[in-house]
């Protein structure tokens, strides 16, 4: 196989380490650990909207993994619906700047939504979206994220549930991507040379 045949986000054998656009990146969260996670997230939400019909908002591009999963994991129905923004385009940091690019097409009022979110770092991102959805009139607005960066924020935004707060690393996989490349990592995966794994912490 040819440099040009070979996919720019590929794993070692052993899937501790893998390179995306020629930078390596160590395991930083296995599936077992996001899946256990998950499950919990799921059923703190099942059990906080009980008797409900809540209808989750994924984020897209990154949350789209999160989202099927946690859906999965609720014990009450649900609806689904997606927004999509962009703040980060093909870097690894936010610029500051949201775009919306897609529009929830659901109407959202008297509903109680969830916000499903891959990370939250700055707050920016979902500042503005919690001005959007908070004035369509919803009955209640909650936030779930997978990942939350405290050391990086700028914008308090309230989040109701957090898979692990980490601390302020560029991570992929699971979604979670680096100028749109390996999103279909099942495990999440930190710059190697930063902080150790050992930092992140469940919230």
């Amino acid at each position: 196989m040819s440099a040009d045949q070979r996919p720019a986000a590929a794993a070692n054998d052993a899937k501790e380490t893998v390179t995306c656009h020629g930078e390596s990146f160590q395991l930083y969260l296995s599936e077992e650990e996001i899946h256990e996670r998950v499950q919990e997230l799921g059923a703190a939400i099942s059990r906080d909207l009980e008797g409900k019909r809540p209808i989750l908002i994924g984020v897209l591009n990154g949350s789209f993994m999160f989202l099927a999963d946690l859906m999965r994991a609720l014990t009450i129905e649900c609806e689904v619906d997606f927004m999509k923004l962009s703040s980060y385009g093909a870097e690894k940091v936010s610029s500051g700047e949201v775009t919306e690019l897609k529009r929830v097409d659901a109407d959202l009022e008297d509903r109680h939504v969830v916000l499903v979110e891959d990370i939250v770092d700055t707050g920016l991102t979902m500042e503005f979206i919690l001005d959007r959805i908070g004035a369509l009139g919803t009955a209640s607005l909650r936030v779930a994220t997978l990942l939350h960066k405290p050391e990086a924020t700028e914008k308090d935004v309230p989040i109701d549930y957090v898979g692990f707060a980490i601390p302020d690393r560029f991570v992929i996989g699971y979604g979670l991507d680096y100028g749109q490349l390996a999103r279909r990592l099942p495990a999440l995966y930190a710059q190697a040379g930063e902080a150790p794994a050992e930092e992140k912490e469940k919230r």
